[in-house]
């Protein structure tokens, strides 16, 4: 495996910075500190690997669409559907005769 050369982020100076070691011992801490607005930078052997980060907003909830009336509960409800069409439904679909 080969590893690239990191080049060191001015940014990283500003934030907290923690190696893996005490992130691991820590980590509710930093996750703490995360949501409270701060970045934290995990290195090893001094080089950053990863920056924690509050998570994104989801555009909408995970499970949003659960309670539509228009999906088609019954054809949930079929093994069937996730199954690949066959040639006919194919060309019925695509309109090709």
């Amino acid at each position: 495996m080969t590893l690239l050369p990191l080049v060191p982020n001015p940014d990283y100076n500003q934030t907290m910075s923690f190696n893996v070691h005490e992130a691991k011992t820590h980590f509710s801490r930093l996750l703490d500190s995360v949501l409270e607005g701060e970045s934290v930078v995990i290195t090893r052997n001094g080089a950053p690997v990863a920056e924690l980060i509050p998570a994104r907003k989801r555009p909408f909830p995970l499970g949003a669409g659960r309670e539509d009336p228009s999906i088609n509960r019954e054809a949930l409800n079929d093994d069937a559907w996730w199954q690949p069409m066959t040639d006919e439904e194919v060309d019925a679909f695509i309109g090709d005769e």
